[in-house]
C-alpha cells in the first residue's frame, strides 16, 4: 500500500495538496503522484520563480507589489500545479518564509499544491544544514530530499532538480535522474524539468555573464539532448536565475528561463537562438501551460503595469506549442 504523509507541521498547508499524495514506495515510482481522477480537464500547471520573499520595505532586490500580484493572480487561475524554479526567499532566514507563508496564504485557503525546486537563494545568509533544515520547515513534505519527482497523473512527470548540487556524469543526483527516466511510465507525453539555473539560456557578454549557462547544468543539456532523439515524451526545462524571461529550442527539448517571479529584473541581450522577440521590461509573469490531445499549449502572461502600488493589468505576451506523440 502507498505511504500518505501527515500534515502537522507549522507550514504544512503550504504543500495543500500533498496530503492528497501517494509515496510510492518501488524503484519505478515517482516521488509523489496525483492520480488522474483528481485533476481537472484540460490540465493546467504554472511554472515559474524568482520571487525573493522578503520585508515588503525590501523594494530594491525585489518588488513586493508584483511578486503579491502573481501570486494572487496564480491562484486565480486554479492550476492543477505550480511549479517554482528556485529564489523563492530573498535569503535563507527564517522572516523570509515567514513573508512567504503571509503572502501565499491564499494558496493554501485555495489548496494549491506547489512543487518548489532549490534556489541559491535558500542558501544565503545561512550554513548549509541550516537553511535545508529551514526549506524543510517551510515544505516538510520534503524532508531530507533535495530533489524529487512528480507523476502530474499519467501523462506528466515534473522532476524538481537542485542546480546548486552536482548534476554532472556519475553524481548522485544524475544517477538518481537516470533512474527515474529509465522507469518513465510509457503513457507520460511530457517531461518537465524543474530547476534553477539554466542548462541554455541568451549567452551574455556584456552584462551579466556571470548568469551564463553553467558547466554544472550544460551537463544536464547534453544528457536531455540525448534523451529526446529516443523518447515518445517531450522534455521541457522550466529554469530561472535571469530574472526575465526568455524562450530557446535545441535538440528537440524547450528551454524557458521564467525568472520574472518579483526579483530584480535584469536585462539581457537577446540571441537569434531566442524565440521570443519580446522587448518589453521589465518582465515579470509566470507560465501558464494547458495540457490536450496531441499538444501541450504554453503562454507567457505578464504583468503590464508593475509600477502602481497594487498592479493588475495582464497581458499574454508568448504563446507557443509542443506537438505531443500519439
Amino acid at each position: 500500500m502507498p505511504r500518505r504523509f501527515p500534515t502537522m507541521c507549522l507550514y504544512a498547508l503550504t504543500f495543500a495538496g500533498f496530503a492528497a499524495l501517494a509515496v510510492r514506495l518501488d524503484a519505478a515510482a515517482a516521488t509523489f503522484t496525483v492520480a488522474d481522477a483528481d485533476l481537472p480537464t484540460p490540465l493546467v500547471f504554472v511554472a515559474y520563480g524568482d520571487m525573493r520573499f522578503t520585508d515588503p520595505a525590501e523594494t530594491e532586490a525585489t518588488s513586493p507589489a508584483a511578486r503579491q500580484a502573481l501570486v494572487a493572480k496564480i491562484a486565480a487561475e486554479r492550476p492543477a500545479a505550480v511549479f517554482v524554479n528556485g529564489d523563492v526567499p530573498y535569503h535563507g532566514i527564517a522572516s523570509d518564509y515567514a513573508v512567504y507563508r503571509e503572502e501565499t496564504a491564499r494558496w493554501r485557503e485555495d489548496g494549491l499544491r506547489i512543487y518548489p525546486a532549490l534556489g541559491n537563494h535558500e542558501f544565503a545568509a545561512c550554513l548549509q544544514a541550516v537553511c535545508l533544515e529551514r526549506w524543510w520547515t517551510a515544505y516538510p513534505e520534503l524532508r531530507d530530499r533535495r530533489w524529487y519527482s512528480v507523476a502530474l497523473g499519467s501523462r506528466v512527470l515534473a522532476v524538481a532538480l537542485d542546480s546548486t548540487a552536482s548534476l554532472l556524469p556519475g553524481s548522485e543526483q544524475q544517477a538518481w535522474l537516470e533512474r527515474e527516466i529509465a522507469a518513465l511510465d510509457v503513457r507520460v507525453r511530457v517531461v518537465l524539468i524543474v530547476i534553477h539555473h539554466p542548462p541554455l539560456a541568451d549567452v551574455q557578454t556584456v552584462k551579466l555573464v556571470d548568469h551564463n549557462p553553467r558547466p554544472n547544468e550544460r551537463a544536464l543539456a547534453a544528457y536531455l539532448e540525448g534523451l529526446a532523439a529516443h523518447s515518445a515524451a517531450r522534455f521541457v526545462v522550466s529554469a530561472g536565475h535571469v530574472h526575465n524571461y526568455e524562450r530557446l529550442q535545441h535538440a528537440g527539448v524547450t528551454y524557458l528561463v521564467s525568472g520574472g517571479g518579483g526579483a530584480h529584473p535584469y536585462e539581457i541581450d537577446r540571441t537569434t537562438e531566442d524565440s521570443y522577440r519580446g522587448t518589453d521590461f521589465p518582465n515579470y509573469h509566470y507560465v501558464r501551460f494547458e495540457l490536450s490531445a496531441g499538444k501541450l499549449a504554453g503562454e507567457m502572461i505578464r504583468l503590464g503595469d508593475s509600477s502602481g502600488a497594487r498592479p493588475h493589468q495582464w497581458d499574454i505576451r508568448d504563446r507557443f506549442e509542443v506537438s505531443l506523440p500519439p
